[in-house]
């Protein structure tokens, strides 16, 4: 009976782990919500400094805008990612939050792209800055779209998870897609930006209180909040969600009718009819509230999930000062320029973004090769441990390109304007930001397929393990926030001093994920299965 049993088990374990062609459509329309999510972030990245400018921005207000990010996704991410874990609507537990993040960042990039025009009609003057005003719209559009893409990104990913039903491979695949998704739209973004005339598409766009630039820019928005919603309905159509069939209810009938939607049901969690897996929560932490569930959840990490933070909190310190600093490094390192010059510097910016475009391929090719890549390393661990290593190294060759560059700086005749670097410096300037596309997919994909596995292993819920996990990330970001100003001064200026400590941090990160970090085995993520439904297969 035994045998007959295990056999039953181990049959639909296997049929579990195979993803139909089904299941893979609802991944790949999952994640490409992310190309939506990232077009818009290229755009900011591309065409907002200007905007600011344009604005008036004093630099006080500035900080305190950059300073959203981390506090939102320290907040947010695990607030949503513990109630969507608990949402009992009809709608399903993460369409919901996906949606309402969605319907914010629209409203969030509006207030953003026309805040100059908000702002004359409020009483803001053309000709004179700053224009205050304008400035509120803007602040108060930029964090309510912080808010809103963790508010959107989290249940996304928690969705993928779902999705991969306790999978390790439909796991990391699922993540790796949501990598690739993020590449396509950071090349998007870099092109949309790019193009100066996007404004004659919407002619209504350029007004008195805004320019060329100003309607570009907002035209820019408009194909933005287009392509986030349209991929973002055509997910929620195609993608259901049943209602959570794990969930507390008082109402019997509520329940009985969720458990009529399982179709594979144990002790581990239960698979409904749209093939999305659902892990109950455990009874002593059903009824805590919010602040109790979260320090409860920290303290009852296992030690997987504790060295996973910890690498990931490593890697993000070694990520940061270059993804906050890598345009300014090739204006002012590698180029010579001073900020806010128009020739070397602005020169250096372009060289930049076109380094951005080249990361952005690479990072969307690997990421379709992560899979591929952990497979023949042999353990998921190791790959990391390997591409933080090669991510400490490109750190180092930053000193390396830029002492190359300051050698063979040459200037105009009767000049002081810096010429542009050999044709060797840019091409290895170039070349760096592509290599770093390569870690750079492993990093947005193996840390939270880890989680996921992880939480799977330890009964977590997949909303509030990824939250969690976004605690590691945010964390690093006000770090360097803080400290990289600081530290740089004390080695006399410019970004190498911060390029470097990233290395450090990179390598020990990589020390770390090889020697400490346990590679999940298939008992991690692939819990037996027994057919059927109703309340014969309780969960226990």
């Amino acid at each position: 009976m035994e045998a007959q049993a295990a056999k039953q088990s181990s049959s639909s374990s296997s049929s579990l782990a195979k993803p139909t062609a089904s299941q893979q459509r609802k991944i790949i329309t999952v994640a490409s919500i992310a190309a939506g999510i990232q077009f818009g972030w290229a755009l900011q990245l591309s065409l907002l400094t200007p905007y600011v400018q344009l604005l008036g921005i004093p630099h006080t207000w500035a900080a305190f805008i950059w300073l959203c990010g981390p506090i939102s996704g320290m907040l947010v991410q695990p607030i949503v990612g513990y109630h969507s874990d608990r949402c009992t609507s009809r709608f399903g537990r993460r369409r919901p939050f996906i949606a309402a993040g969605s319907t914010l960042v629209a409203i969030a990039i509006f207030l953003i792209g026309f805040a100059a025009d908000l702002g004359h009609l409020f009483g803001d003057s053309y000709d004179r800055t700053p224009k205050p005003r304008a400035i509120a719209f803007f602040v108060v559009g930029f964090w309510i779209l912080d808010v809103a893409n963790n508010m959107l990104q989290g249940p996304c990913r928690a969705l993928l998870a779902d999705l991969a039903a306790a999978d390790q491979g439909k796991t990391r695949t699922a993540n790796s897609l949501f990598s690739f998704f993020m590449a396509v739209g950071n090349v998007m973004g870099f092109a949309a930006g790019s193009y100066t005339h996007l404004y004659h598409l919407f002619p209504f766009t350029k007004t008195k209180a805004c320019d060329v630039y100003c309607a570009n820019l907002k035209s820019c928005f408009f194909i933005s909040i287009a392509l986030l919603l349209s991929l973002t309905a055509l997910a929620l159509y195609t993608v259901p969600e049943n209602r959570n069939p794990l969930s507390d209810s008082d109402d019997p009938r509520s329940a009985a009718a969720a458990t009529s939607e399982i179709v594979m049901e144990d002790m581990h969690g239960a698979m409904d009819s749209n093939g999305i897996w659902y892990r109950p929560s455990p009874p002593h932490t059903k009824k805590q509230p919010f602040f109790r569930e979260i320090f409860g959840a920290l303290r009852s990490l296992e030690r997987p999930m504790w060295t996973l933070l910890l690498v990931t909190c490593l890697n993000w310190i070694a990520w940061f000062p270059f993804l906050l600093f890598d345009t300014d490094w090739m204006g002012r390192e590698v180029y010579g320029g001073e900020v806010g010059d128009d020739g070397a510097y602005a020169a250096g910016v372009r060289a930049g973004s076109m380094g951005l475009m080249l990361n952005s391929v690479v990072l969307g090719v690997v990421s379709l090769a992560v899979e591929l890549l952990a497979r023949g390393i042999g353990m998921v661990n190791r790959l990391w441990g390997c591409v933080n290593i090669l991510l400490a190294i490109c750190l180092g060759m930053t000193v390396l390109i830029t002492k190359l560059a300051q050698s063979t700086r040459r200037f105009q005749a009767g000049s002081t304007d810096p010429l542009p670097p050999p044709n060797g410096v840019r091409a290895g300037a170039l070349m760096l930001f592509s290599v770093l596309g390569i870690p750079l997919a492993v990093t947005y994909s193996v840390p939270f397929a880890l989680a996921s596995i992880f939480s799977n292993s330890s009964g977590a819920g997949q909303g509030l393990s990824l939250g969690v996990l976004n605690l590691a990330i945010v964390f690093p970001q006000m770090l360097i926030s803080v400290i990289s100003g600081p530290w740089d001064a004390l080695f006399g200026g410019g970004n190498l001093p911060a390029f470097v400590m990233g290395a450090v941090a990179a390598a020990v990160s990589g020390i770390l994920a090889m020697t400490l970090l346990p590679s999940p085995t298939k008992d991690d993520a692939s819990p037996p299965i027994k057919g059927g439904g109703g309340r014969n297969n309780q969960i226990a």
